[in-house]
């Protein structure tokens, strides 16, 4: 028994001491360049916390006019008002947007697009996670209808907008968990047998392959895309899983801050000549490999058919 102790003891001295160069390691990779974009409008779901928010408050410092979509309209207020002061940037604006319903989601779209002439850079930011079962308005199971199917609609009915505006951008948040991830077309909204803990990761691949097959077919119009991992940060994101929150709580030290996590999502909004990379994964601000499963074209094609056929959608 005190031979164990010790040895714990010892183990978490040893992280203690060691913890500012492991933090290193797994936050490497800051967005590098200095490019500034005034005019530009940027478009990020869930900025008015975590990730989205830091993203939001760059992204507007650089000059761009910035839409915070998310569903807590206060909440978002409370992060704009915050942005304008701290970049003196008086173009963030908050509007309502619900990813867990499609009459929301439409709503969103219709009044930006009345709002709006251009859009040229789309960051579907916003997620959940690990959340007891339930669904969405439309009966999709949450994790892929919040995740997935929500941010597939709206870039779907913004599409139009992105293309006229090109050179435009789409990032979508993935994670490194899309590894352990698997498309269940036979139970797709997790009505025979629910995993909270998969079900982020089925869905966080349905992430990675529709940036797969959304590059495809963008081929040529100038709208390119990119799936993200922002790596382990410390957010709200994992509220749902009190493990999770624990573990965090344990080892924040080694974790992400929201403004470190948002560097990636920052270089591919930013980066020059990231063109010929659409549809690529990247993370800590480069390019990094995917599971076998994110490069099947053939699952990749059936997710977008599906998920069309699911939204009532024809996407030309």
């Amino acid at each position: 028994m005190l031979v164990t102790l010790g040895l714990l003891t010892s183990f978490f001295s040893f992280l203690y001491v060691m913890a500012p160069s492991i933090r290193k390691f797994f936050a490497n990779g800051v967005c590098q360049t200095s490019v500034q974009i005034p005019g530009k409008v940027v478009v990020i779901t869930g900025a008015n916390t975590g990730i989205g928010k830091e993203t939001a408050r760059e992204l507007a410092r650089r000059g761009a006019r910035v839409y915070i979509a998310c569903r807590d309209v206060l909440k978002g207020e409370s992060a704009a008002s915050e942005i304008r002061a701290d970049t003196k940037n008086s173009q963030v604006l908050v509007r309502k947007l619900d990813l867990s319903d499609t009459k929301s989601i439409r709503a969103f779209a219709e009044g930006f697009l009345a709002e709006e002439k251009q859009l040229h850079i789309l960051i579907n930011n916003a997620g959940v996670m690990m959340c007891p079962y339930s669904k969405t308005a439309d009966g999709f199971e949450t994790h892929i209808g919040v995740n997935h199917l929500g941010h597939f609609l709206l870039t779907h009915l913004l599409l139009e907008q992105l293309k006229k505006s090109a050179p435009a951008r789409v990032v979508n948040l993935s994670s490194v968990v899309h590894h352990v991830g698997k498309i269940r077309f036979h139970d797709l909204h997790g009505e025979k047998h629910y995993n909270r803990a998969f079900a982020y990761c089925h869905s966080k691949l349905a992430n990675i392959l529709f940036t797969r097959e959304l590059a495809k077919k963008l081929k040529g119009t100038g709208v390119t895309t990119y799936a993200v991992h922002p790596g382990i940060v410390r957010s709200e994101l994992v509220r749902h899983s009190f493990l999770l929150c624990l573990l965090l709580r344990l080892f924040s030290r080694f974790a992400k801050t929201v403004r470190e996590g948002a560097q990636t999502s920052l270089h591919c909004a930013l980066a020059e000549g990231l063109e010929p990379l659409s549809g690529k994964y990247f993370s800590d601000c480069k390019r990094t490999w995917v599971s076998p499963r994110a490069r099947d074209n053939k699952t990749a094609e059936r997710l977008w058919n599906v998920s069309c056929e699911l939204l009532g959608i024809k996407w030309e």
